[in-house]
C-alpha cells in the first residue's frame, strides 16, 4: 500500500499517480491487481451504481457500505472515501463525528471533502488524525448551484482557485483533486503546491489522474464527459446476456456439460 509519504515522494520525483473511482469489491479487486496507486470511493456511486439523479441523495450509510466493500477488495491499496453532502459543513461537533465514523468504519486511508469553505474542518480533522483530501473546481455536490461546466474560466475565478488551493494545503489537506478546470491553471496550481494534485478534466500536467471505473470501461454508462477516455468496453456483457436469454428460451442451455448426471432417481421410491 502506498503511504502518504510515498505519494509525496512520487510527486517530487515527478512520477505520475493513478487513481480510479470504484465502488465495490470486484472493481476494487481489479484496480489493485492493475497496480493502481489509489482508489476513490466517490459519492458519484449515487448515479453510477445506485441510480440516483445526483450525489445529493447519497447518505453516509451508502458511503460506509461501499467503502467497506472496496476495502475488502483492495486491502493493499490507498483508499479515499468521500464525505457525502449533509455530513460536513454543519457544526464542528457534527462534522467531526461524521468524519470519525466514516474513517473508522470504512478503514479508509483518507476522506475527501468538496469546496473551499471547509478550511476549518480540514484543520480540525487533521489535528484529530484524519487525513483529508480536498476537491476544488467542479464539485458535484454543488452542481445545483454551479452546474456541470468548466470552472476557473475567468481571470478572477482562476486567481480564486489558486488561492483556495493554497488554503487547502495550509489547512492540512494531504491531496488535492482538481476537476474540470483549464489545463494551464491546473498546471500552475500543481507547481505551486507541495502536496500531490490529482486531475480529472484538468489536463496532463497535474501529478496524477483519476477516472471513474464505469466511465473508463464503458460499464452501464449512458454518456461520457469530454475528459473521459474509454480503455475497454464492458458493454460486451449485453451481448452475453442476450445470448443467455436466447439459449434459455430455445432450450440449448443448460447443455450436458453444465448438468449433474448422477442417477439419483433410480434409488428413490416415488408414490404415483
Amino acid at each position: 500500500m502506498k503511504t502518504l509519504s510515498q505519494l509525496m515522494k512520487m510527486k517530487h520525483e515527478q512520477t505520475k499517480l493513478s487513481m480510479v473511482t470504484a465502488y465495490d469489491f470486484p472493481s476494487a479487486k481489479q484496480a489493485q491487481q492493475a497496480d493502481i496507486d489509489m482508489i476513490l470511493v466517490g459519492d458519484s456511486l449515487g448515479m453510477t451504481v445506485l441510480g440516483y439523479e445526483s450525489t445529493v441523495q447519497v447518505t453516509i450509510e451508502d458511503m460506509i457500505h461501499h467503502g467497506k466493500a472496496v476495502r475488502r477488495g483492495a486491502p493493499d491499496t490507498f483508499v479515499v472515501v468521500d464525505m457525502p453532502i449533509g455530513t460536513v459543513g454543519l457544526s464542528d461537533e457534527d462534522d467531526l463525528k461524521h468524519a470519525l465514523r466514516l474513517y473508522q468504519e470504512t478503514q479508509a486511508n483518507a476522506l475527501k471533502v468538496e469546496g473551499a469553505h471547509l478550511v476549518s474542518f480540514i484543520q480540525k480533522a487533521t489535528r484529530m488524525g484524519i487525513p483529508i483530501v480536498s476537491h476544488l473546481g467542479l464539485t458535484p455536490q454543488s452542481v445545483g448551484v454551479m452546474g456541470y461546466k468548466l470552472q476557473g474560466g475567468t481571470k478572477e475565478a482562476a486567481i480564486q482557485l489558486i488561492e483556495d488551493a493554497k488554503a487547502m494545503e495550509e489547512a492540512g489537506a494531504v491531496l488535492l483533486v482538481l476537476e474540470a478546470i483549464p489545463s494551464d491553471l491546473a498546471q500552475v496550481i500543481t507547481e505551486k503546491l507541495t502536496i500531490p494534485v490529482i486531475g480529472i478534466g484538468a489536463g496532463k500536467d497535474t501529478d496524477g489522474q483519476v477516472l471513474v471505473y464505469h466511465d473508463m470501461l464503458n460499464y452501464g454508462v449512458d454518456r461520457q464527459a469530454k475528459f473521459v477516455k474509454q480503455f475497454a468496453d464492458f458493454s460486451i456483457g449485453i451481448e452475453g446476456l442476450k445470448q443467455y436469454n436466447d439459449e434459455v428460451k430455445n432450450g440449448t442451455f443448460p447443455s450436458e456439460q453444465h448438468t449433474y448426471k448422477k442417477k439419483i432417481m433410480d434409488e428413490v421410491e416415488t408414490n404415483d
